[in-house]
């Protein structure tokens, strides 16, 4: 079945907003996918490698709009998005015979920020999250981007969030509502299963330095398994893994191109450095996602081979 175009309800403003839509072609109940949208985007494209997964493992998938590009007021993390993406799941729930032990959220770039943010503001919706290149902190991507080859992000989030971070509080402060690292501890707390990854070079070949994923992950993490300030500034500097915390082994799951560079598990999440830039391995999250179950524990072991539907993420 392909994916078409439907509305459904949204209860924050009693709208009806887009989404595109596939039901698995069995009648028994299947996983459901809600799969989101790049930073710059919104429903009407570059879903093709979520739908190829979606129909390889005939699982049930809603590729929602969420109130549009990050630019807009009513997008970038608010409460608006928290919102509609509930009712996503509600509305798959009511229409598609829907697994309730197998319910996931995939999303690279924008994607893997708002994954992570309803990571953190509803744990309780998912079985497993997997978020790719994400930003976890605006206002310090905020300060990244601004003044570089990728400014036009800096003015994306001033024009959501009301303002620069940096010299606006009411801006500072919708920066840090629409940021996961502000909402992470309730995904820890509640045991959420969170897989996290990104390439070496974002960043620099990309536009989402690391330390917005490896800041993510210290979060989720055991003390003891946290990188340290050190390790971060170094592997964001040099494009390089810290001296000692190489991967020395190989999961297939990920390409030769692509292989794992650093890996590193704790509590109930996993960080991913991996031979890259800013992107996301649709066929490689997939394959993982497909091993989680609520009420069991994670699976955590290495992959199996894919056939990859990856791409590089430019917006």
């Amino acid at each position: 079945m392909s994916l078409t175009e439907i509305t459904y309800p949204c209860k924050f403003d009693a709208s009806l907003q887009p989404a595109m839509f596939r039901r698995s072609s069995s009648a028994a109940p299947r996983p459901l996918v809600v799969a989101l949208h790049t930073w710059s985007y919104d429903h009407s494209g570059h879903y093709d490698a979520y739908m190829l997964q979606a129909e390889k493992w005939d699982w049930h998938l809603i590729f929602p709009k969420f109130r549009g590009p990050n630019w807009e007021e009513a997008g970038c993390g608010s409460d608006l998005v928290v919102s509609d993406l509930e009712d996503a799941v509600i509305y798959m729930k009511r229409v598609c015979n829907v697994d309730p032990d197998r319910i996931y959220l995939v999303g690279g770039s924008g994607g893997g920020h708002c994954s992570l943010l309803l990571a953190g503001r509803r744990p309780d919706l998912w079985t497993a999250v997997s978020s790719w290149c994400p930003i976890s902190d605006i206002a310090a991507w905020h300060a990244q981007c601004k003044g570089t080859p990728h400014d036009g992000y800096a003015k994306h989030i001033e024009q959501a969030c009301g303002g620069d971070p940096a010299t606006s509080a009411e801006a500072a402060l919708q920066c840090k509502v629409r940021s996961p690292l502000t909402w992470l501890t309730n995904a820890r707390a509640a045991g959420l299963t969170v897989d996290i990854s990104t390439g070496i070079h974002d960043g620099h070949s990309g536009s989402v330095p690391i330390s917005q994923a490896l800041n993510a992950f210290n979060i989720l993490a055991d003390e003891e398994n946290k990188f340290s300030s050190e390790e971060i500034a170094f592997m964001e500097k040099e494009e390089k893994i810290f001296p000692g915390l190489e991967y020395n082994d190989i999961d297939d799951a990920f390409d030769s191109a692509h292989p794992v560079l650093l890996r590193r598990q704790s509590a109930s999440a996993r960080m991913t450095l991996f031979e890259g830039g800013h992107n996301i391995f649709p066929a490689t999250a997939f394959e993982w996602l497909s091993r989680q179950v609520r009420g069991k524990a994670a699976d955590w072991s290495k992959g199996h081979a894919v056939d990859a539907e990856n791409g590089e993420l430019s917006k």
